[in-house]
């Protein structure tokens, strides 16, 4: 593979930090005894200062790019589990170096010294390919969230980079023009292998003709036939996918497994530790965003500073923000975007377009105790009920309440993005 980064690109690899982690993962794999490799060696914490330092250096390929919080996160939770899969194949390809030729085990130092050729393969080489697959990957992830703004409103036409080094097989690929919601784009949308430079235009659809669908189609199998250009068939945009579920890493069945999509992760699995791993690895993602959350609340709440704003645009024309209010609103936000959502609402009130007013306890059942003693404790620290309305963050429709107080303020109670 002739991969090409840029010196910058080079220093991200920080080759020197992942060596280091590596020979703390061989240590903790050295600790384990029996024939086969104990698989709750990815919860150790060796094991998860790799896989996140390994998924740190795909993150900063396209730490650069401009997309959406919401892209971003699931971008980085794909490449979190293809890191962690990664880390599995390594481990695995480690633990027969445990025994010599005569099944004794080896001093700690004979077996580091003899792994470390799997760290320069998967840490040196191997990381480099998928540094800039991923950041084309992103890339071409974060163009389909602009496409989508526009819908079919125009064409998508497949580029090449038109110089002497492009591959035949995307060369044949070149100027396919198609509407956005062709199913051609969720297969041989770019990057279509390793170092593809091929990208993807919007064009006016009176200048082109759309290429026939099958037409379309056939010249895409033709040119990217075969078992090796599998991987590359996924549409990182659709799909919210630095890396497909189906990599060097993983089998062909995880393209339609819902726990490798992250849909289901207590699923019955095949008992095997590659599903396992899988597995695993899906929880720990979960964990580890559930954590990122909770210390983004954190952080916006230390911040913070109280403050009373009027604007014309709410109902009561006054809006209020305190530690405690903004950290009753925050338990609602789900993702860093709903976050970031309540950071840029409080910034921008004048945009608010009214919707309703709501009652204290119009949507809770008065029969439950658990309702009445909700409703009883916004009573008590004043709250008289509730505004809804909707306002456009970056092009995207946003429902939010209120809560209005008895001194006739407003604060902040829960935002999301309209359905």
């Amino acid at each position: 593979m002739n991969i090409q980064l840029t010196s910058a690109d080079e220093k991200k690899l920080r080759y020197q930090e992942i060596s280091s982690s590596f020979d703390k993962l061989m240590k903790a794999l050295f600790r384990q005894h029996g024939a086969h490799l104990d698989i709750n060696i990815l919860s150790s914490n060796e094991a998860m200062d790799f896989i996140q330092e390994h998924t740190d250096i795909l993150d900063s390929s396209f730490e650069k790019v401009e997309m959406t919080e919401k892209m971003r996160e699931r971008l980085t939770r794909s490449n979190y589990i293809f890191s962690g899969m990664k880390t599995f194949h390594e481990l695995n390809e480690a633990f027969p170096s445990l025994l010599d030729e005569n099944g004794d085990r080896k001093p700690f130092e004979r077996f580091l010294n003899d792994v470390r050729k799997i760290n320069e393969t998967y840490n040196r080489n191997y990381l480099r390919a998928e540094y800039g697959f991923v950041q084309s990957s992103a890339t071409m992830a974060a163009k389909w969230e602009r496409f989508a703004e526009d819908g079919d409103e125009y064409y998508l036409q497949y580029r090449t980079a038109h110089d002497d080094k492009v591959r035949p097989e995307h060369a044949a690929l070149d100027r396919v023009t198609l509407p956005m919601s062709d199913p051609f784009w969720e297969s041989y949308y770019p990057p279509n292998g390793w170092n593809c430079r091929c990208t993807v235009v919007q064009v006016l659809k009176w200048k082109y003709d759309a290429t026939p669908h099958g037409e379309a189609m056939d010249r895409g199998k033709e040119a990217l036939d075969g078992e090796r250009f599998n991987i590359f068939r996924f549409n990182s945009g659709k799909q919210g996918k630095a890396v497909p579920d189906y990599n060097p890493y993983t089998i062909k069945k995880c393209n339609s497994c819902d726990v490798a999509k992250g849909k289901n992760v207590n699923l019955a699995l095949p008992d095997n530790q590659l599903c396992e791993a899988c597995r695993r690895l899906h929880k720990c993602a979960m964990n580890t965003e559930a954590s990122r959350l909770c210390t983004e609340k954190k952080g916006y709440i230390k911040e913070s500073t109280n403050f009373t704003k009027s604007s014309n645009s709410l109902q009561t024309g006054k809006y209020f923000q305190t530690r405690d209010s903004l950290e009753l609103g925050l338990k609602h936000a789900r993702t860093i975007e709903e976050i970031n959502a309540f950071k840029w609402i409080a910034s921008h009130l004048d945009q608010l377009s009214f919707i309703r007013f709501s009652p204290l306890g119009e949507v809770k059942d008065m029969t439950s105790e658990k309702d009445i003693k909700n409703i009883e404790k916004k009573r008590k620290r004043g709250v008289t009920g509730y505004n809804e309305y909707e306002i456009h963050i970056d092009g995207e429709v946003w429902k939010l309440k209120t809560e209005i107080r008895k001194n006739s303020r407003e604060t902040l109670y829960i935002a999301f993005k309209k359905k």
